[in-house]
Formats: structure tokens, C-alpha cells, sequence
């Protein structure tokens, strides 16, 4: 398995070097890519260094900053067109250990499409935290898994490993969040996609060097994003509850439409359709008895407009006979009492 570890920059030269030099010892297997968003205090630079001294480094270098989603959207496109396998997300402020990238893309290597770094099942930890930090954190993931569904304790980690083939299946731009939302949208993609999601316990630290991208604006995004994802998918839940009700009141009539064309529907492929006797014309020669019987059989009657003009033409055609005689008449209309019934 090929991995490819993500690191989206903006002024990180404070940080990078060491990042990637982990990462390296961590996951020797691995190839870094940079994607620096023109960073002015020379992120990129370190990077492109790095690469012709460790080697599998690259650097995607962006003319503007775009957003944490964006960067991983361009990061992702560029691994698939170069047959890598595995993807990791990880932020270049040392919050995410690169000790723990080994742990973290194992379980892809056993059919896994999403493995998540989860700060808050057991094993994980938030050293240093203030508590009104932990709870807006924690409470924000509760309220994301309850409204979405997601079952997952850290949906907006940003340590985290994908399998290349759900990335492949997931519409990459569709996918418009940043920050915690980009995330969030990511973990609902993945399932809405049929693919698996699992947690392995992760430390999240501080950084220590640089200044935080957090932001009020982020936070807000992500609640206001869980929340119209909550509305859609109660829509397309009761959507799919009326959808049944309205096909059964509107199926009799496509039912005629197909048996008419001369085509089966599925029910009546399941049986044999049994077959409806030729209704013969009555001649001057022959008395005006039509015999109109039919079988029913499962896929429906004979279509009474059939029937009808059947009769019409059987009618028009005993008149004639009438006209001939008075024993012939006479005749015709004993037989005409005993055909009746099958009006």
C-alpha cells in the first residue's frame, strides 16, 4: 500500500521541518505533499529543500490562500492521478503526533475506507485543554452525530486516513466545506457512499510554534452546514415514505399501458399468460352466434373495447341475416336470448 500524507500550508516555516522529518522516520514508505498556499514567510521553500534532501517530498504551490477543503480536494486529485493508495490528512503544526501514522492507515490495509483520529473515545486524549475549549468541542460532535446519523465520536478531526477507491467514488468536487465542515461533509460523503468508517484513539497537542487558523467563521460554518444536512436528509426520508403511496395509487394505469404494448410487467412474468380464443365473424352462410368467451389470466381482462366492438360488428352483421326471412329472423333472435349474459 502506497500512502500519501496531505500537509496543507500557510506560513508554517516554523514548523514544516520538523513535520516532515518525522514523518519520514514514521512512515518511510510514504511520499509528503506540500500544498502551500503562496505562503510569504517561505514555507514552500523549506519544502522543495527537504524533498532533494530526503526525497519523496513534493511541493504543489497554490497562487492564493483557499481554504483547508480546497487544499486537501487539490491534494487528493493530484495523488489519484499517480496511483497512490492511501491518503492522509494531517495539519503541520505538530497537533497530530506522526508517530501515530503507522496506527492510523492500518486498518485500510483490511478493507477500512475511512479511518478517523478520534480525540474522544477511550485511548484518546486532549492534554492541556481548557474545559469550555473540551465541551464546544465535544458538544459539536455530539450534535453533528445526532443530527447526521454518523455514529462517529470525532467527526471533525483532521488526523485521518482514506482508502484511493472511496475517494474515487465521492463526487471530490461536490465537496465544498472548509475547515471543521470540510470534515464533517467528508465523513457524510464517505457513508452516504456505502464505504466503512472506523476510529483509532489519537493525542491532540497544541501547537507550539506559529498562530492558530482557527476561527469563529470555521465554527459557524460547520453548525450551520450540519444543519442544513440534517434538513436534506429528513426531506429524502419522508420523500421515500410518500414515493410508495403515490406509485400504488398511480400503477394501474402504466399496468394497462404496458399490457397494451403487448409487454409483461414483472408480476405477470412470473407467471405463463394464458392464451384468449379468436372471436370468429358471422356470416350469411352461418347463424349470428358469436361465442365471446374469454379466460382470464393474470396479467388482466380482455380489454372491453375489444369486447364492445366485437359485439358491434356481431350485431351489425345479425341485422343483415335478419332481413332475409321471417324463419331466419325468428331464429336469430333465439339465439340473440341466449347470448344476454356475457354483456
Amino acid at each position: 500500500m502506497l500512502p500519501l500524507v496531505v500537509l496543507p500550508t500557510y506560513n508554517e516555516s516554523e514548523n514544516i521541518e520538523s513535520v516532515i522529518r518525522r514523518i519520514r522516520v514514521a512512515l518511510p514508505e510514504a511520499c509528503v505533499l506540500v500544498v502551500d498556499d503562496s505562503s510569504p514567510d517561505g514555507t514552500a521553500f523549506i519544502g522543495e529543500r527537504l524533498g532533494k534532501e530526503l526525497g519523496q517530498v513534493e511541493v504543489m504551490r497554490r497562487p492564493a490562500k483557499a481554504g483547508l477543503g480546497s487544499a486537501y480536494r487539490a491534494g487528493f486529485a493530484w495523488g489519484l492521478e499517480r496511483g497512490f493508495e492511501a491518503f492522509v490528512e494531517m495539519d503541520c503544526d505538530l497537533s497530530h503526533e506522526p508517530e501515530a501514522l503507522r496506527s492510523l492507515v492500518a486498518p485500510l490495509g483490511e478493507g477500512v475506507d475511512l479511518v478517523v483520529g478520534s480525540r474522544y473515545m477511550p485511548g484518546g486524549a486532549i492534554p492541556n485543554w481548557r474545559l469550555h475549549r473540551r465541551l464546544l468541542s465535544q458538544g459539536g460532535n455530539i450534535y453533528t452525530s445526532l443530527m447526521l446519523g454518523l455514529h462517529v465520536t470525532d467527526s471533525t478531526s483532521g488526523f485521518r486516513a482514506y482508502s484511493a477507491d472511496i475517494l474515487r467514488r465521492v463526487d471530490l468536487g461536490a465537496v465544498r466545506a472548509d475547515g471543521y465542515g470540510f470534515q464533517i461533509e467528508m465523513v457524510h460523503q464517505v457513508l452516504e457512499h456505502g464505504g466503512t468508517v472506523t476510529e483509532v484513539p489519537i493525542r491532540f497537542v497544541d501547537r507550539v510554534e506559529g498562530k492558530s487558523k482557527m476561527s469563529g467563521h470555521i465554527v459557524v460554518e460547520a453548525l450551520a452546514l450540519v444543519t442544513w444536512w440534517a434538513f436534506l436528509r429528513a426531506a429524502r426520508a419522508l420523500l421515500g415514505v410518500l414515493r410508495p403511496a403515490t406509485t400504488a395509487a398511480a400503477g394501474a394505469r402504466p399496468a394497462r399501458r404496458t399490457r397494451a404494448a403487448g409487454r409483461l410487467s414483472p408480476a405477470s412474468a412470473r407467471k405463463p399468460m394464458e392464451s384468449v380464443p379468436l372471436v370468429p365473424f358471422a356470416t350469411s352462410e352461418t347463424p349470428a352466434t358469436v361465442a365471446t368467451s374469454a379466460t382470464v389470466g393474470t396479467v388482466g381482462t380482455v380489454d372491453a373495447a375489444t369486447t364492445a366492438l366485437t359485439t358491434g360488428e356481431s350485431s351489425a352483421r345479425q341485422g343483415s341475416v335478419r332481413q332475409g326471412s321471417a324463419g331466419q329472423e325468428k331464429a336469430s333472435e333465439q339465439e340473440d336470448e341466449g347470448e344476454s349474459g356475457d354483456g
